[in-house]
C-alpha cells in the first residue's frame, strides 16, 4: 500500500459512474437495477467504514452505491446494535434446532433454504473495469507534491460528530425486544367485559399494554435525550432487567459437552500466506461451488475457483493493527464453521473500526435446515460484542443492506435493534421509523428534519486529491496540467457521493 508523510495509507480508486442498468438478482429485472460504482486498488479500513456509512458496499474489489431513487429495488444500509441486541423466539428456535443436532445429531424434519446473507450482491455491476491500469497503480513510484497536496485529518468534524451521536451501548443485560421483533411474538391479555355491565365511564379508555409500554419507552428516551443534549434520532429501547439471559449464554447452552458432534467457529485472516487459511483454501473452494450450485442454481462455471477468488478471496482492505482496536486487527476474514473434521459452513466478513460488517455467507446445502444463515448471523453478532470489549467503539453489526421491496431479504429487520441510513442526509434512524414510509414507497428519505442536510457535503472538488502520473496531487492542480480536460462533472459526481472528507483522504486515479 502506498504511504502518506507520517507513514499514513493511501486508498486508490477508480470511479466508473453508473449511468448504465444491470440485471437485478432480487426481481430478476433485466436493466432495473442502477449503482454507482468504484474499483478500489486499494482501502484502508477507516475510508471503507465510512464509506459504507454513505450507503457504498464491496463485492471483491468493486465498491458500489446503489442508486436507491432509481433502482428496482432499493438497497439500504442496515446496522443492529450487537451491545444491545436480545434474541427473539425464532432466534432461539435456530439455538434449540443447532443443540438438538449437536447434542443428539437430530436433523430437522422442516427444510429451510436459510438467509444468505446477501447472497446476490456479486450481481452489482461489471465485475473488472477494463480501464483499470493495475500494474501501473501497483508499481507507481509515488511523488507527493507537498505544496500542493493539503494535510488531510485522519477524521474531521463531521464524523465525529456522527460517532458522537451514536446511542450509548447499555450493558448486555438488556430485555428482549420480541414485541418489536415479530407481531406473532406478542401475547397480549386483556380481561373480557362482563355481560350487561359494560366499560365503566368514570374511568379513562382502555389501552393495549404493547402501547402502554412502546410510550413509557419513548417518554424515557425523550427524557434521556433532553438531559444529554444529543440532537440524534433515538430508537426505543426497553428498560434493563437482570435476569435477562445474553446471546452468548444461548449459543453455549447449544454447543452441549459430550455431544454426538463438535462444532468449532475460526477466525482465518484472507491471507494466502497464513498457514490456516492456505491449508483449508480448496476445501473453501469446493464447499463455494456446491452451495452456488444447490441453492442459487449456477453453472460450474459460474462458481469456479477463479470466480470464488474474485468474489471472496479479493479484498482491497489492507490488514491493520491499532493499540485501541481488537486483538485480530482489521480487514477480511473467513469465519469457517467445522463440524467435526470438515468445513460445513464459511461466513465472509470484515472487521472495521466501528463494526463487524457481513459480506457473505456459503454453507453445505445438505445442513440447510439448521438455518446456517440465521445461526451465522447469531454467531457474529456475539463476535462483535467480544470485540467491543477490547474496543469500546467497535458496537456495531452490518448485516449489508435492507430491501424492504423484496419480502425475502426483510428478515435482515428481525435483528434488534437497528438502523437503516438516511439516503440523503445519511443520518441513522431507527428501523421502526423506517418501515411505514417503505409501505408507502420505496424510494423514502427516513430524516424527518426538513432543515437537516448531509453533513459531510462537498464543498471543495478542487481538494479531492487525485494520482496522476504517479504523482499525488489536488484536483486544482491536476485541472491546470490537463488544461483539455472535461471531467470536472464526473469528479463533481464522485466526490458527492463520497463526501468531502474522503476525497482529500482516497486517491482518484486519472489517466
Amino acid at each position: 500500500m502506498l504511504k502518506m508523510a507520517g507513514n499514513k495509507s493511501y486508498t486508490i480508486v477508480e470511479y466508473f459512474g453508473g449511468d448504465s442498468g444491470y440485471r437485478c438478482g432480487y426481481c430478476k429485472n433485466d436493466e432495473g437495477n442502477f449503482s454507482h460504482g468504484m474499483w478500489s486498488h486499494t482501502m484502508t479500513v477507516q475510508d471503507y467504514q465510512d464509506l459504507i456509512d454513505r450507503g457504498w458496499r464491496r463485492s471483491g474489489k468493486y465498491v458500489y452505491k446503489p442508486k436507491l431513487n432509481k433502482t428496482c429495488c432499493p438497497q439500504y444500509t442496515i446496522r443492529c446494535h450487537a451491545t444491545q441486541f436480545q434474541p427473539s423466539k425464532s432466534h432461539k428456535k435456530v439455538l434449540k434446532k443447532i443443540s438438538k443436532f449437536i447434542s443428539k445429531g437430530e436433523m430437522p424434519k422442516d427444510q429451510d433454504n436459510g438467509e444468505p446473507m446477501d447472497a446476490v450482491c456479486d450481481q452489482e455491476g461489471p465485475r473488472e473495469p477494463s480501464k483499470a491500469c493495475h500494474s501501473e497503480v501497483k508499481c507507481a513510484a509515488i511523488t507527493d507534491i507537498q505544496k500542493e497536496l493539503p494535510e488531510c485529518p485522519a477524521i474531521t468534524e463531521g464524523q465525529k460528530e456522527v460517532v458522537d451521536a451514536a446511542p450509548a451501548a447499555p450493558a448486555v443485560s438488556e430485555t428482549s425486544r420480541k414485541d418489536q421483533v415479530s407481531v406473532s411474538d406478542e401475547r397480549t391479555t386483556a380481561t373480557a367485559t362482563k355481560p350487561g355491565i359494560g366499560a365503566d365511564p368514570a374511568r379513562p379508555p382502555c389501552r393495549k399494554a404493547k402501547d402502554l409500554r412502546k410510550e413509557r419507552r419513548l417518554q424515557k428516551d425523550q427524557i434521556r435525550q433532553n438531559a444529554d443534549g444529543v440532537p440524534s434520532i433515538v430508537s426505543p429501547s426497553p428498560p434493563t432487567a437482570a435476569q435477562t439471559k445474553p446471546l452468548e449464554d444461548f449459543i453455549n447452552e447449544s454447543l452441549p459437552d459430550n455431544s454426538s458432534h463438535c462444532l468449532e467457529v475460526r477466525l482465518v485472516p484472507v491471507n494466502f500466506e497464513d498457514p490456516q487459511f492456505a491449508a483449508s483454501y480448496q476445501q473453501s473452494v469446493a464447499l463455494y461451488a456446491r452451495y452456488q450450485m444447490a441453492i442459487h442454481g449456477d453453472d460450474l462455471s459460474a462458481c469456479s475457483e477463479s470466480e470464488f477468488r474474485r468474489f471472496l478471496c479479493d479484498s482491497p482492505l489492507e490488514a491493520e493493527h491499532s493499540p485501541d482496536g481488537p486483538e485480530e486487527g482489521y480487514g477480511s476474514f473467513h469465519q469457517q464453521y467445522w463440524l467435526d473434521d470438515r468445513i460445513v459452513a464459511v461466513g465472509v466478513i470484515d472487521i472495521l473500526p466501528t463494526c463487524v460488517s457481513s459480506v457473505y455467507l456459503y454453507y453445505h446445502p445438505d445442513f440447510s435446515s439448521l438455518s446456517l444463515g440465521s445461526y451465522s448471523a447469531l454467531r457474529e453478532i456475539a463476535f462483535t460484542r467480544q470485540l467491543q470489549k477490547q474496543s469500546p467503539k467497535l458496537c456495531y453489526y452490518y448485516l449489508g443492506f435492507y430491501i424492504h421491496s423484496c419480502p425475502k431479504m426483510r428478515y435482515k429487520g428481525q435483528y434488534r435493534p437497528s438502523d437503516l441510513v438516511c439516503p440523503e442526509t445519511y443520518a441513522w434512524v431507527p428501523i421502526e421509523q423506517c418501515v411505514p414510509m417503505l409501505e408507502n414507497s420505496r424510494y423514502a428519505r427516513f430524516n424527518q428534519d426538513p432543515d437537516a442536510g448531509d453533513p459531510r457535503v462537498l464543498k471543495d472538488v478542487g481538494r479531492a486529491l487525485v494520482l496522476y502520473r504517479r504523482a499525488v496531487m489536488p484536483y486544482a492542480a491536476y485541472s491546470r496540467k490537463r488544461k483539455s480536460s472535461s471531467d470536472e462533472a464526473e469528479v463533481q459526481q464522485y466526490g458527492g457521493l463520497v463526501g468531502q472528507d474522503c476525497i482529500e483522504r482516497i486517491l482518484l486515479y486519472r489517466t
